[in-house]
């Protein structure tokens, strides 16, 4: 593997952590503050990111420390964990909207959430290419996988936009849940998808 490329791969796990943990505080807070299913799910994912995040940066630092074969097994389960944390949020956010929508949970309109999204849609693209193309070149499927989470962080952004910016200029309370419920779909596509590539690593 490349030093300068390892390095780079390392970094960006690094800014991953760093910035999700900062995002997924003031999500939290500002969906909790606004009764806004979408907004805390949203954080919840910028938590589940960092974990992801956090497993590239252990996989990245053994880098050397272990032969070929101990290495290729850190890669597997680093791609099995990151699967797992799309399940983790897929459930989470399939309750919480669930529950919302059945006992009408109405959330108060919340323009920092607004804010929050539409700074993540321009940050997270960017993000996404850069870690895939790093993980492409390094041929690290980990990474790869990491850099679909991101991109379900996009998703997530697009769709907590939509919720929040329907509620807040049109009071149409539903449509926060009814986003959380789109967002579990393509979660639980994209963990079984990479779970799927995990046990393919291992033939």
């Amino acid at each position: 593997m490349n030093s300068s490329l390892r390095k780079k791969a390392l970094l960006l796990s690094y800014f991953t952590v760093g910035y999700n943990v900062l995002e997924g505080i003031v999500s939290i807070i500002a969906g909790l503050l606004a009764g806004s299913v979408a907004l805390v799910g949203f954080g919840l994912d910028s938590f589940v990111e960092s974990l992801s995040g956090s497993v590239m940066i252990w996989r990245f630092r053994k880098h050397g420390q272990m032969t070929e074969e101990e290495e290729e097994r850190v890669e597997l389960k680093a791609t099995r964990l990151i699967a797992y944390t799309f399940f983790i949020l897929g459930f989470y956010v399939l309750y919480e909207s669930v529950k919302k929508l059945c006992f009408h949970e109405i959330p108060y309109p919340s323009l920092l959430g607004i804010i929050i999204a539409i700074v993540s849609i321009i940050v997270m693209p960017v993000l996404f290419y850069i870690k895939y193309q790093t993980g492409k070149s390094i041929n690290s499927r980990s990474l790869m996988a990491d850099s679909k989470q991101t991109l379900a962080c996009v998703f997530l952004s697009v769709a907590l936009l939509i919720g929040l910016g329907t509620n807040y200029l049109y009071g149409l309370w539903w449509a926060d849940p009814i986003v959380g419920l789109i967002i579990v779909i393509f979660l639980i596509k994209e963990g079984y998808a990479t779970l799927k590539e995990g046990k393919i690593c291992s033939c």
